[in-house]
């Protein structure tokens, strides 16, 4: 059970529906009891909130599941947003027996609040359904926005057309009205033309930019997002479009007024073994986004979180030179499973790769790696020695680099128990291990020289009891 990042007692958090004001983030999630497997028990939204990601007040039950038989057996992803004194909350209700009887199973539906914490359903049902030509079953997840310029609301979800799921037809459709009742059907508002399906969509503007914020349904599974300067595109997409690896999924973001902050939640494991696929729900993990000179998107970790730990130890600062083969040095004997490490890396022409190795096993050797290829400018995740072959299931825990000899970069790396979330470079990469192998931390380099300092390391803090 981790110790430090959110996951209430007993349960597996699943989508989150973000919502910021004056400094308090609302965390709207679905919470999954694993009774007996991931997706079992229909559920609807619970409610936590918090300032600082490290303590929530967790209010349970927010907006509550239907029956059997309603359109909201499940509720499904969806949004929420202040209006017209209020709030709002524009969902997706599920309902696998429907789809089971090839009805429509999945439509949006509205509920409001004056507070936040209580809410009531529509008693007139606001239901947008599938329109003509799309799949009635994969049509969730709306995004709500006030476009200023047009005097409007826009809401955009995930869909596909009609046809075989082998067909490459997700992309996000369009809706527009000017009272939150009444709403227009725009057709398409952005097309990948290479996904299944797309899910999660978010919508914002950092200064004259738009960020269009999505999950990809296929075997990455991965948050992306395209950037605009206008809502009718054209919609670029970045070198990097990615915020992070496989295993963090359906983010979205939200902003309190100083902070946008990325929800997403780090998968469990099948039978919590490395070997094995990731499974729906997990671990929520907060990014902070914040835009780079050329108007991309970076993030970085939350200070409030890497602020919680305690008496930083400070270590000296050294480097390895190991021009023709590999070597390593052992900074830390006993880590714990509680921890936060930093490190500033440069490293000198022709390096081939350097590592940060956790939780190793000083009589075996074993670890966990971020390895850091300078020559295939990747970022990967494994377990060294890598023997038998293959030791993790790690496919889509990477992350692409591009880093230049002679410069720095800072590292951050965060681990909670079987989670490990690292930070380079406007990057991130979440991972779990399950393994328990050892409790060292060491850094090694090959074929080149690796330099490090402003070294820290703290296994101390005031975490808080579980929610």
């Amino acid at each position: 059970m981790q110790k430090l990042h959110y996951q209430p007692k007993g349960y597996w958090v699943g989508d989150i529906m973000p919502f910021g004001k004056d400094g308090t983030f609302y965390l709207y999630d679905q919470r999954d009891n694993r009774n007996p497997c991931p997706f079992g028990e229909p559920f609807g939204w619970s409610l936590a909130t918090t300032t600082d990601f490290v303590n929530y007040q967790n209010f349970g039950d927010s907006i509550k599941k239907g029956g059997e038989q309603d359109v909201d057996q499940f509720i499904y992803a969806g949004c929420v947003f202040e209006a017209e004194g209020k709030g709002h909350a524009f969902y997706t209700g599920y309902n696998r027996n429907w789809e089971k009887e090839g009805k429509t199973s999945q439509v949006l539906l509205h509920a409001w609040s004056d507070d936040f914490k209580t809410w009531h359903k529509s008693s007139e049902l606001i239901t947008l359904t599938p329109q003509a030509g799309y799949d009635i079953s994969d049509w969730r997840d709306p995004w709500v926005i006030w476009n200023d310029e047009k005097q409007e609301y826009l809401l955009i979800l995930g869909a596909r057309l009609q046809g075989p799921k082998t067909e490459q037809s997700g992309r996000v459709v369009a809706f527009t009205s000017k009272d939150l009742k009444n709403w227009q059907f725009q057709g398409d508002f952005w097309v990948a033309g290479k996904y299944t399906m797309i899910e999660m969509p978010d919508l914002f503007k950092i200064g004259n930019w738009w960020y269009l914020v999505y999950t990809e349904y296929s075997d990455q599974s991965k948050t992306r997002y395209v950037m605009s300067q206008s809502l009718e595109g054209p919609w670029i997409t970045p070198a990097d479009d990615a915020f992070d690896g496989r295993a963090y999924y359906a983010a979205r973001t939200a902003f309190d007024g100083k902070r946008r902050i990325l929800f997403g939640w780090v998968p469990t494991k099948e039978d919590n073994d490395d070997l094995k696929n990731f499974q729906w729900a997990g671990t929520f993990v907060p990014h902070e986004v914040y835009q780079k000179t050329d108007h991309t998107l970076g993030v970085k970790v939350v200070d409030s979180l890497w602020n919680c730990f305690t008496h930083p130890k400070k270590i000296d600062d050294f480097s390895i030179n190991s021009p023709f083969a590999r070597q390593e040095q052992l900074l830390i004997e006993n880590t714990g499973k509680t921890f936060r490490f930093s490190t500033t890396v440069k490293f000198s022409k022709g390096t081939r790769d350097f590592s940060i190795r956790l939780m190793k096993d000083k009589q075996t050797g074993e670890s966990y790696d971020f390895i850091f290829s300078l020559v295939d400018n990747r970022l990967t995740f494994d377990k060294t020695p890598c023997y038998p072959w293959y030791r993790v299931m790690n496919k889509g825990l990477e992350r692409p680099i591009h880093f230049e000899a002679d410069r720095e970069y800072d590292i951050q790396i965060i681990a909670d128990d079987t989670l490990f979330t690292l930070y380079i470079d406007g990057t991130a990469l979440n991972v779990r291990g399950y393994d328990q192998l050892g409790s060292g931390l060491a850094i090694a380099v090959s074929d080149g020289t690796l330099s490090c300092k402003n070294n820290t390391f703290s296994n101390e803090g005031c975490f808080p009891e579980k929610w």
